[in-house]
């Protein structure tokens, strides 16, 4: 799976589409309280960026650019993603464009004497998914370093609040499209259920008919009905394929540690073997050796035997032969005699 989902923006991103909800969102995670929906400025990602690390929300209020995303599975690479939603942004804001018809160009000169001031961003993610998490944890940037150092010269970091039932509970009742968004998720849920894919689509239209007739996001539900429906059933297809191919991948896994083990030990046995092998056979060659000597030392000392014996008779001397072959020192001192030792 290329993980690239084949649409534009998924229900959390269409709800964040609506300045009013933006700045309402903006004040609760702020503790701030700005009214006027025109103070935000929703930024967009026009190309330069693939699909597959697409951005949920970004906008602009009083100088503080919030890059918020939504995510229903859990994703350790946030901060990197993070780093180039702001820096793709801030490229289109220095050059002027990803403006909303009143394009604010805040830097014509980066290399002038002017210090170009730029928007303090703000990294925060929404986690609604089914893997149990925290209620809030912080993802750093250096985390994702190769090399572990104490003082980062570029830190990034991404805040992640879990928006499930029990879980921060007042940024959602603060915040009420946000609550009511997460009613239609668990709806979705509660009815899909044990339930196939093929039942995938009416379970949504289910869903959507039980929010409209309680009056939870009705409007914005009536108005991209259609939408929500391509959304939702995407997002399902998407996490479950990818929860598909995550298992796959710790069953392959699994198989390669078995077979990396199994190959380990193969080979740790035949190292004992040879180490065995080799023990065994320094040992046998010495004894071998050992044997070999002494039976050319017994070789040798016949040949000498013979050769006294020999010179013995020529020379009529049978009564020393006699006795050399009793007495080992005065055979000896016969060797000696002729020159044999």
């Amino acid at each position: 799976m290329n993980g690239n989902r084949e649409y534009k923006s998924d229900v959390f991103s269409m709800l964040m589409e609506d300045k009013k909800r933006a700045l309402q969102l903006y004040n609760v995670m702020n503790g701030s309280s700005y009214d006027n929906p025109d103070d935000v400025e929703i930024k967009t990602l026009d190309g330069g960026i693939s699909l597959t690390v697409r951005n949920d929300a970004a906008f602009v209020v009083d100088a503080r650019l919030s890059i918020y995303e939504h995510q229903s599975t859990v994703c350790p690479n946030m901060p990197v993603r993070s780093l180039i939603y702001f820096t793709t942004i801030l490229s289109d804001m220095l050059s002027g464009r990803g403006g909303e018809g009143r394009e604010r160009k805040i830097g014509r000169n980066l290399y002038g004497r002017k210090l170009v001031k730029i928007p303090v961003p703000q990294f925060v993610v929404f986690y609604n998914g089914e893997e149990k998490q925290p209620e809030v944890q912080e993802l750093k940037l250096s985390d994702a370093y190769e090399k572990a150092t104490d003082d980062p010269r570029l830190e990034l970091k991404c805040m992640v609040y879990n928006i499930n039932n029990g879980r921060n509970e007042e940024i959602r009742h603060s915040c009420r499209w946000l609550d009511e968004y997460m009613i239609f998720v668990n709806k979705v849920r509660e009815l899909h259920y044990g339930r196939t894919d093929e039942d995938l689509l009416v379970d949504i239209q289910m869903a959507i008919d039980y929010c409209i007739e309680h009056n939870i996001l009705r409007d914005f539900l009536i108005k991209r009905r259609n939408e929500v429906t391509k959304s939702m059933k995407l997002d399902y297809t998407f996490d479950r394929q990818l929860e598909l191919e995550r298992e796959d991948a710790r069953e392959e896994g699994f198989e390669e540690g078995l077979e990396e083990g199994r190959e380990q030990g193969r080979e740790e046995g035949r190292e004992e073997g040879r180490e065995e092998g080799r023990e065994q056979g320094r040992e046998e060659g010495r004894e071998q050796g050992l044997e070999q000597g002494r039976e050319e030392g017994r070789r040798e000392e016949r040949d000498i035997v013979n050769q006294l014996i020999t010179l013995l008779l020529s020379d009529g001397r049978t009564e020393d032969l006699k006795k050399s072959a009793s007495d080992r020192e005065y055979q000896i001192q016969l060797l000696k005699e002729y020159g044999l030792m």
